[in-house]
């Protein structure tokens, strides 16, 4: 089961990225190691990069191709929560 919570991001080190400062979804999977969105999206693309890029042997085509499913998903139930999140508070804090 995936538990969803937001926590700050980026340091005053970051205060000139973007997204510096804005809260962050993050997802503890197996294990308790937490993914963020950002993280899961960027392993996505780069997953999907190898995958277009070809060179790959079958065997390492199926376990990229299995590991892009997963992050997929991972990425899709934490948009899901933070929907869920927004809709449970339309207002935002107090």
């Amino acid at each position: 089961m995936t538990d969803l919570e937001a926590t700050p991001t980026a340091g005053a080190a970051d205060a000139g990225q973007p997204g510096a400062g804005r809260p962050t979804a993050r997802a503890s999977h197996d294990g308790g190691s937490e993914v963020t969105y950002e993280a899961a999206r960027a392993e996505l693309e780069e997953v999907v990069r190898r995958l277009e890029a070809g060179g790959c042997s079958l065997e390492e085509s199926l376990t990229l191709w299995e590991r892009g499913e997963e992050l997929a998903s991972l990425c899709q139930r934490l948009l899901d929560g933070a929907r869920s999140r927004l809709a449970a508070n339309p207002l935002g804090p107090a």
